[in-house]
């Protein structure tokens, strides 16, 4: 085994350990802020960002061994992305996992639409009587608009079009004959917002997107709309913006597997709200999509460290 490391700043799969350890050794961090981090950089040749870990300019500076950065994940906003180019490090990502993603936008909307937490405990609670006064919704014959149509808007796309559901999609990148092929309808932002009965988020976060779900966006969309984020908390402006929505009745309900900030204060008055389900940025890593995800960011980290071209890369740009 050679002394070089491979630091990870929580752990990961074995699948991907395994792989790993082929080029160098593998150590989990004691903890996941820059000051921790940095002192476990000592012959690091690469490093494994993931939950509320980081990857900063002063981390990458002060690695001088460092030669890949691996994302076992779609998203890469935790890694100092301009400060990695500059320094020729390549940022392998895992874009394997979509499937989970969406399947998870739909068990967050049914819950919120069949009003299935609501359900459970007025069963438990033993209000059998309140049944009469209550009303699921429907997916079949209802509207979902998806932002962003990349691996699982896509994939989100094909399942809610099994529901019965018409599909609104908002993607700068797609054209008119994708949207054909997908069997869904390509519409500006304002339109999305205005005719969908559900809206799902699927935006990377970056400058342009960072806020996109704001008080004034919030207004365009139908009256007891539903809107569901796993994409990056970030992309909503904060979770005021839908606590307020709640309360006024703008939405009837919000489904988050991510928050603006991770973990998010608990004792904000979203989370006392029943309208509100929520996870804790898990859903994307089922059993399967998170071996997948791995095993993707192992083997590209691995192709880096042995002189190959990695499949999934951030920044292409840095190689020769």
């Amino acid at each position: 085994m050679s002394s070089s490391r491979i630091v990870c700043t929580a752990s990961i799969d074995g699948a991907g350990v395994e792989i790993l350890e082929r080029v160098a050794s593998v150590n989990v961090a004691s903890g996941m802020d820059e000051q921790t981090l940095m002192r476990h950089l000592l012959n690091t040749v690469g490093i494994v960002c993931r939950g509320e870990g980081v990857v900063t300019r002063n981390m990458i500076e002060g690695c001088p061994t460092l030669r890949v950065i691996g994302r076992p994940g779609a998203g890469y906003d935790s890694v100092d992305v301009s400060a990695a180019t500059e320094y020729g490090i390549p940022i392998v990502f895992a874009p394997v996992g979509g499937f989970a993603v969406a399947e998870s936008v739909v068990a967050l909307l049914l819950g919120l639409v069949k009003q299935i937490p609501l359900c459970d405990q007025v069963v438990k609670d033993g209000r059998w009587m309140l049944r009469y006064e209550m009303q699921p919704g429907d997916l079949i014959e209802h509207t979902l608009g998806i932002i962003g149509v990349g691996r699982i808007g896509a994939q989100l796309a094909k399942i809610a079009l099994g529901f019965g559901m018409k599909i609104l999609v908002c993607d700068p990148l797609m054209t008119t004959a994708q949207a054909g092929e997908l069997g869904v309808s390509s519409v500006p932002l304002e339109e999305l917002l205005r005719r969908s009965d559900y809206v799902s988020i699927h935006t990377p976060l970056n400058d342009d997107t960072r806020g996109l779900i704001n008080a004034k966006r919030v207004s365009m969309m139908k009256k007891g709309a539903i809107f569901i984020n796993t994409a990056r908390g970030g992309v909503v402006e904060s979770l005021d913006v839908l606590a307020d929505a709640l309360e006024t009745g703008q939405l009837a309900g919000v489904g988050l597997d991510v928050f603006p900030q991770e973990p998010p204060d608990a004792s904000h008055r979203i989370f006392s709200d029943p309208r509100c389900l929520c996870a804790p940025h898990v859903l994307g890593v089922s059993k399967l999509a998170w071996s997948r995800l791995c095993i993707s960011m192992a083997e590209d980290m691995v192709a880096v460290l042995e002189g190959r071209m990695p499949k999934f890369c951030v920044n292409p740009q840095v190689f020769p």
